[in-house]
């Protein structure tokens, strides 16, 4: 389980490196600047995840060459198992968690090798039994994200994956349309799922923008992951609905004030508030002068602050009590 007391902010850079070890580089080095736990990537073969007959998304076709199968787009964005290699070790020489999205059984093994700490599945690979078992054996970290599938279908793949040895596992919410528009965010599913499976959820956001992400943070989310790029305006498929490094640093900014409002949920008087209870709060004092041996009555009593003295909430206690000596108006009583 990702720890719970730290949200686990996740800059997905995903394909946006355009195929380009050093633009890869550049986007991990950036990504640390701007205060990320970890950078995730994609890893695949893409002969292995497309056939020559696969349509891209409509987004896609906005935002890459025309004329193109998906096929092709995802050949020019793969990066070899070398260049993954020299990424994972890039991440380690600037001290920051990389780990990767495989989308093929080869690529699974690819990662093993590279000793991947995190394994994410992708939505698309939620109904994909096989796949789906061979990330479970590795008894590893492990993500799943749960966009376009119903609760019965994430049901399905929970239970698949823990059959087959996956002990720690993150679920997270999503929409996978690029960017969601915000009516489709959905973000209190995160509750949905906690209190249905009993695990830890995130959030993968894929809104412009931050709110959403950060509305999921007061809901619990326990994971952030949100598209990272050096600039929207770069040719690619998902730049468009990613963030820049500044606004993503903003964000994280914004989430680390959020978690420690947040606080841990146990309501008591806080070190803050201490000075102010007797600043606020009220005491019982003489509504007159009262003489010694006067009876304590609605007629000579009253609350006001300060509260250093006898609380109200002792007022059916004090009445009736004979004053033991004399007190002014506004004098706080004892008995």
């Amino acid at each position: 389980m990702i720890e719970v007391n730290m949200i686990f902010i996740i800059a997905e850079i995903g394909v946006n490196h355009n195929g380009d070890i050093q633009i890869a580089k550049e986007l991990l080095q950036e990504a640390k600047n701007a205060g990320a736990d970890a950078v995730k990537t994609q890893s695949f073969y893409a002969e292995k995840i497309a056939s020559r007959f696969a349509q891209k998304a409509d987004y896609q076709h906005k935002t890459t060459s025309s004329g193109e199968s998906q096929l092709n787009m995802l050949q020019k964005l793969q990066l070899s198992y070398g260049m993954l290699s020299e990424l994972f070790e890039f991440a380690g020489k600037i001290g920051i968690t990389l780990f990767s999205t495989p989308f093929d059984i080869q690529s699974i093994d690819d990662l093993v090798s590279l000793d991947n700490p995190i394994f994410k599945i992708p939505s698309g690979e939620i109904t994909n039994l096989p796949y789906m078992i061979s990330i479970a054996k590795l008894k590893k970290k492990t993500i799943l994200s749960t966009g376009m599938s119903t609760l019965d279908e994430v049901s399905q793949a929970v239970e698949i994956l823990k059959q087959h040895g996956c002990e720690d596992l993150t679920l997270l919410h999503c929409n996978t349309q690029y960017p969601t528009p915000l009516e489709d965010a959905n973000v209190r599913a995160i509750v949905t799922l906690r209190d249905t499976f009993g695990l830890p959820v995130g959030y993968s956001d894929h809104t412009q923008g931050m709110e959403a992400a950060l509305a999921a943070v007061s809901l619990g989310a326990t994971v952030i992951e949100k598209h990272f790029t050096l600039s929207c305006e770069m040719q690619g498929p998902d730049h468009k609905a990613s963030m820049e490094p500044e606004a993503f640093a903003q964000m994280v900014t914004a989430i680390r004030k959020i978690e420690t409002a947040l606080g841990n949920g146990e309501k008591v008087v806080t070190e803050s508030e201490k000075g102010n209870l007797a600043v606020a709060r009220k005491s019982i004092v003489a509504k007159r002068g009262i003489k010694a041996g006067e009876t304590f009555s609605d007629e000579n009593i009253t609350t006001k602050r300060p509260g250093n003295g006898i609380s109200p909430m002792r007022w059916f206690e004090v009445l009736g009590k004979t004053a033991k000596r004399d007190f002014e108006v506004d004098e706080l009583v004892d008995i």
